[in-house]
């Protein structure tokens, strides 16, 4: 009798993954963590010598590409496609956002912020799943926010969290529509993780405090410990998993 092997579903062997945003921080730590169960790994971002060296220490492909432009999404996943042959996983990572009042964020800067967050995973959603839903299989994770699901209240963030919000309800529009024929689409809500874009948060320690004392786990997350969810959302240990939002904050939005 062959053992169960618990961990079998969780890699990513001959799997074909593109990860966005993937010159810094999370990007860079989820385009690891792919490769490290197998995966042969697109990474997008716009600084080429990042993502360069990024592919050449995991032994993938690096693509420059900003997300927000129609050509440069359509030659990341033709090249993942040529490349490969297919697409098995997409994890839209690619994200921007500045803190800024309501009263004061310009409309112009609140459309920058969801073309980059919001309409551009949408763009490459679509691009992928045709080729997902023409293989009958496939995964899609989202990487969107806590500040998606609740306010951050001290911290406005008004284009961020509407972007983040509308990408949570993008994700199980897309699930519903096409989860029958085998594509999933889930997505990950990190909590605060330090990153480019809350590095401040993380060099001031009145911030830190304000952080540990709202999280019920007194605590910010660590990069590790995205590690298993991007994992379990990604792979076919979550086969019967779908339009469902894994929020990794601590327990922030447990109360």
């Amino acid at each position: 009798m062959t053992a169960l092997d618990p961990l079998q579903p969780f890699r990513l062997d001959g799997r074909v993954a593109i990860v966005t945003g993937a010159s810094s921080g999370l990007g860079i730590r989820f385009a690891e963590v792919l490769a490290g169960v197998g995966a042969s790994v697109v990474v997008a971002a716009r600084r080429a010598d990042r993502i360069e060296a990024l592919a050449k220490k995991i032994d993938g492909v690096a693509v420059t590409c900003d997300v927000v432009e129609t050509d440069d999404r359509a030659r990341l996943v033709d090249t993942a496609v040529q490349r490969f042959g297919r697409v098995d996983v997409l994890v839209n990572n690619a994200g921007v956002g500045v803190p800024e009042p309501a009263e004061s964020e310009s409309p112009e800067r609140f459309g920058e912020v969801l073309a980059v967050n919001l309409t551009s995973a949408f763009a490459l959603c679509q691009l992928v799943g045709r080729h997902m839903l023409e293989a009958g299989r496939g995964s899609i994770v989202n990487v969107a926010s806590i500040l998606g699901i609740v306010s951050a209240g001290q911290i406005p963030f008004p284009s961020y969290g509407a972007s983040k919000g509308g990408l949570i309800a993008l994700t199980k529009e897309l699930a519903g529509q096409w989860s029958r024929r085998g594509v999933r689409v889930n997505a990950l809500a990190p909590g605060w993780f330090e990153s480019e874009m809350t590095a401040e948060m993380f060099a001031d320690e009145r911030s830190l405090n304000w952080i540990r004392r709202k999280a019920p786990m007194g605590r910010p997350g660590e990069a590790h410990e995205l590690d298993g969810a991007l994992l379990f959302l990604a792979s076919d240990a979550s086969s019967y998993v779908t339009g469902q939002v894994l929020a990794v904050d601590g327990g922030w939005t447990a109360v």
